[in-house]
């Protein structure tokens, strides 16, 4: 198959171009750097030029390609409304680009958001409808080109997708650890996030493109709840520094913008998605990655 990924070159992208290449499979990679050409060149992978904002790049890389997987995305924190308009717009350039194909579009979408006071599951849908919603309402736009002929598969990541390398929520925190002398957690600790390696979650993706049926939603979650108190000591642990309650109000000082996301639960159970492809999370778990060293460059 050959398959067009957007955000070939980022932390999860790279994993799943490698799964797919390993696979057989052959992938076209959008680029919008010379750096990032050249890292996907040097792993043999093609290179269309271009970025989100260019959808003409977007259809062309869609209509040459067997089946489309879309893991890029912005992530302008200091403007998400500007990542919410590109995430919906190259959603929808991306799938008329398919309409009327039965080609598959895996579309990668968090599970923050969908549900309060239990874990998320996959029958679970988006509140976020339309483009002034979180990501522009991305995920249920895509799931609308189920209905015209477009095999639309959504994954849903964990807030932690882990692994040596990764840049996500965790390097932030250990970040903050190194800079503050100490690794905190918020409150009691208490709140939990569900985590996934990174290897696990591209096999995931990979399984997805290759056979779950339109309209189904894949949750990347290999560990349910991991408690930030048990994120935090395994900072300490490894960095040698000692491990304090951070008050609520002082989270923002201590952590910088991630405090937002360590102060909540964010969690969601891979149940059906096991079932439904026979996927067996097999990489390390958080903590045991993050006591060996994972994030030693953070």
């Amino acid at each position: 198959m050959r398959v067009f990924v957007t955000g070939a070159s980022g932390w999860i992208g790279s994993a799943v171009t490698d799964e797919l290449k390993g696979a057989g499979h052959e992938v076209v990679g959008l680029a919008r750097s010379d750096e990032s050409a050249a890292s996907l060149e040097r792993k043999g992978v093609g290179v269309l030029r271009g970025d989100l904002d260019d959808l003409d790049s977007l259809r062309r890389g869609a209509s040459a390609a067997d089946g489309v997987v879309h893991l890029a995305n912005k992530h302008d924190w200091g403007n998400p409304a500007e990542s919410d308009r590109a995430e919906r717009a190259s959603v929808q350039a991306l799938g008329d680009a398919l309409a009327g194909t039965g080609r598959p579009f895996v579309v990668a979408a968090p599970i923050s958001g969908l549900v309060q006071g239990r874990p998320a599951l996959e029958t679970d849908v988006s509140p976020a409808v339309g483009p002034g919603s979180d990501r522009g309402g991305s995920e249920n736009l895509a799931l609308d080109y189920a209905d015209r002929g477009v095999r639309t598969v959504i994954t849903r990541f964990a807030p932690s997708v882990h692994g040596s390398g990764d840049w996500g929520f965790v390097n932030f925190l250990v970040a903050a650890a190194r800079k503050q002398g100490a690794s905190g957690y918020i409150g009691d600790g208490s709140t939990t996030w569900s985590a996934v390696h990174r290897t696990d979650a591209a096999r995931l993706v990979r399984l997805g493109l290759e056979g779950a049926p339109a309209g189904t939603r894949l949750h990347a979650v290999a560990e349910e709840a991991v408690t930030t108190r048990a994120i935090a000591e395994a900072i300490g642990s490894y960095l040698g520094l000692p491990v304090v309650s951070v008050d609520p109000a002082d989270a923002g000082a201590h952590f910088g913008f991630v405090s937002g996301f360590f102060a909540h639960t964010m969690t969601a159970s891979s149940g059906l998605t096991r079932d439904a492809l026979s996927w067996t999370p097999t990489g390390p778990g958080l903590v045991g990655d993050i006591e060996a060293g994972a994030y030693a460059e953070a």
